[in-house]
């Protein structure tokens, strides 16, 4: 059977795991927040991260053996000065993981994260990814997309009917993090640890997961507020660190006020705050951090005093005990509100996953998914069903 065009809007696919639908001179590219929440986005990093779609799919039944979607991608410059794999498209079939391909080649982007140079692209071209062939009959298909590159959406085609998928009944699953829970580092969509535990415990995950960007935004918290979630986690601390962006006096009220924000629309609802997983390089010590390449490895480290702690600066163990005194006063009123140290999730025995200092590689990720799915989900923990 030949390949026919499939619409990507007002047709039979269904977008999952992303809030906004911005149409570019190329197609339609996934975000992450609101179209609402672009004029207060507070940099070119942030944004970027909004449009990369960790978490993000195409959901579809259909009786095609083969399809093809054209694609316009966006890949960063690392530390080194080339661009980054893009990680893979992922296919899952009736539930069950299947092809990845890799992200192709596309725009590239060099970005300066500390916003003293402007971001500066080189145009690229579209790529056609391809999948099959997928087994005969009618299925399920979701189409994962890279958790590392933002991706215009172009086209799709299919060698045969593509139909509306069936609606997805189970629970909804918020969760909101920094770059340990955008998981640029997994090495493929499914890879990322929200979704690891999602499949574990059979939810539907949404991934605010944006790294360098999980500061207690108003608008982050408001978007949470107004979106419908019978689970909610909230993973803060580590970018106010590494970003050196608050201190105690500003960092509490801020907490507060998230939490505030977020009950307006959930005041019931199940609701977890996680605090920073290990991470020595500022543990006992304040940011700023910056990533430095020795021999030839991309290492983070800090270069904060720890001096500032006794003015109110911020190390993860002060954010620790910020973050459990928080939780303990309010759940005297609030009993649906928890606390997990982040270091049950990926601690002192996990070190050896850690290879810049700061983030896990692929097996801490997924350990970290099994680890939150067997606390969360499990009978008597926060999620309990």
């Amino acid at each position: 059977m030949a390949f026919a065009d499939v619409p990507l809007l007002d047709g039979p696919v269904v977008i999952r795991g992303a809030l906004d639908l911005e149409r570019t001179e190329a197609g339609l590219r996934p975000r992450r927040l609101p179209s609402w929440t672009r004029p207060q986005i507070p940099s070119p990093f942030c944004e970027l991260v909004v449009a990369m779609p960790s978490g993000v799919r195409m959901v579809f039944a259909t009786e095609a053996t083969g399809l093809e979607l054209d694609v316009l991608t966006t890949k960063t410059l690392d530390s080194t000065g080339e661009p980054n794999s893009g990680g893979v498209f992922e296919l899952v079939v009736d539930g069950v993981p299947g092809e990845r391909v890799a992200t192709p080649d596309g725009n590239v982007l060099a970005l300066d994260t500390s916003g003293v140079k402007p971001p500066e692209i080189t145009p690229g071209e579209p790529a056609t990814v391809r999948f099959g062939p997928l087994p005969p009959g009618r299925k399920e298909v979701e189409i994962w997309l890279p958790q590392s590159a933002p991706v215009e959406l172009i086209a799709l085609r299919a060698d045969g009917p593509v139909r509306p998928p069936q609606p997805d009944p189970r629970p909804r699953w918020v969760h909101h993090g920094s770059s340990i829970s955008h998981c640029m580092e997994a090495d493929n969509p499914l890879g990322t640890w929200p979704v690891v535990a999602a499949r574990a415990a059979d939810v539907n995950v949404l991934n605010l997961g944006l790294a360098g960007n999980a500061m207690l935004d108003p608008f982050t918290a408001r978007t949470i507020r107004d979106l419908p979630a019978d689970f909610i986690s909230l993973k803060l601390g580590i970018n106010v660190v590494n970003g050196d962006t608050m201190r105690v006096r500003a960092f509490e009220p801020a907490v507060h006020g998230f939490l505030d924000t977020v009950r307006e629309g959930h005041p019931e609802t199940p609701l977890l705050v996680i605090s920073p997983i290990l991470c020595p390089i500022v543990e006992d010590r304040p940011g700023p951090t910056f990533d430095d390449i020795e021999d030839g490895v991309v290492r983070f480290r800090s270069i904060g005093d720890p001096a500032g702690l006794a003015a109110g600066a911020l190390s993860l163990s002060v954010i620790r005990e910020s973050l459990h005194r928080i939780v303990g006063v309010r759940s005297a009123t609030d009993p649906n509100l928890h606390y997990l140290d982040g270091r049950e999730l990926f601690g002192e025995s996990d070190v050896a996953d850690l290879p810049d200092a700061l983030h896990p590689n692929a097996a801490g990720y997924r350990r970290m998914g099994e680890r939150f799915a067997a606390y969360a989900f499990a009978a008597g923990g926060p999620f309990a069903r």
